[in-house]
């Protein structure tokens, strides 16, 4: 298996995540012409072709002959897509490493659906990504299938930190659905709760404007320190919260109105969720 750098690497979909992937591979270096995305949408491809990467319509002729696929298709259409391209592959002496970012398509459906002729599966890796890719601060959830090599992983692990700070190998398949309820889902509860306290501020007499910037920012800046900080989210807090003073009051009515129970129960509703859907679409 090559490194990443000599590796052929073939993007089935070209929508935001993909790009967000590609853009970040080509800010690495990656040989343009080693990334190959198969795209119907002619808008997107335009997009993806400005870059110098190569493009197609055709999902065999971008990822007949690479070394990793990524899979980065609506998960209602993985299937078809899968099938095809295990079909292609029946000639081929080594299979490619198959990365899925298609949400909730289990482990078991990739490898059944992506079979060549001759009844072999290629290693397959799933991935749980999120938004924040989008400008190089993605986190990801990963799991892989039990043939998947630990340069294999590596080699993921590369292709990843395009646009991932944080990337996550858990052990049990499951568990990517709390990943999915934790940092998948997570940038959307962020931004609600930007939401409520600019509306607060500007209850309180705020511009929207002069309060956005403030949210925002504050965010931000908080998120920098708890990234960088060697001391846990509750030390963080504990540090700006003085006795009796103005954090310990908003903090008492977070607590009052049972903050703590209503995170815990957005997460896992994000996660029951996400197993749900796997289950759904693997039928």
């Amino acid at each position: 298996m090559p490194g990443l750098q000599e590796s052929k690497l073939a993007f089935i979909g070209g929508g935001n995540m993909a790009s967000a992937i590609i853009g970040g591979l080509v800010n690495r270096g990656i040989d343009k012409q080693n990334i190959y995305v198969s795209e119907p949408w002619e808008v997107n491809r335009s997009k993806l072709a400005t870059i110098g990467v190569r493009t197609t319509t055709d999902n065999t002729e971008a990822g007949g002959d690479a070394d990793i696929v990524i899979i980065a298709v609506k998960p209602q259409v993985t299937k078809a897509v899968c099938e095809e391209l295990g079909a292609s592959w029946t000639q081929r002496k080594n299979l490619p490493v198959l990365v899925s970012i298609a949400a909730g398509i289990t482990l078991s459906s990739l490898q059944e659906w992506s079979r060549t002729g001759d009844g072999r599966s290629a290693h397959v890796v799933r991935v749980m990504p999120n938004t924040p890719a989008l400008v190089s601060e993605g986190a990801s959830g990963a799991f892989a299938s039990a043939d998947v090599s630990a340069s294999e992983k590596d080699l993921v692990n590369s292709l990843l930190s395009s646009v991932s700070k944080a990337t996550e190998w858990v052990d049990r398949e499951e568990l990517l659905d709390v990943v999915t309820g934790l940092s998948g889902s997570g940038p959307a509860y962020f931004f609600a709760l930007v939401e409520h306290l600019v509306t607060s501020a500007m209850s309180l007499g705020l511009t929207k404007e002069q309060a956005t910037r403030l949210a925002s920012q504050t965010c931000l800046g908080a998120g920098k320190m708890l990234v960088e900080s060697s001391e846990e989210p509750g030390q963080l807090r504990k540090n700006v919260t003085s006795p009796n003073g103005t954090t310990y009051a908003a903090l008492q009515a977070f607590e009052a109105e049972g903050l703590e129970q209503i995170v815990d129960k957005a997460v896992k509703a994000a996660a029951c969720r996400a197993a749900e859907l796997g289950n759904t679409l693997a039928k």
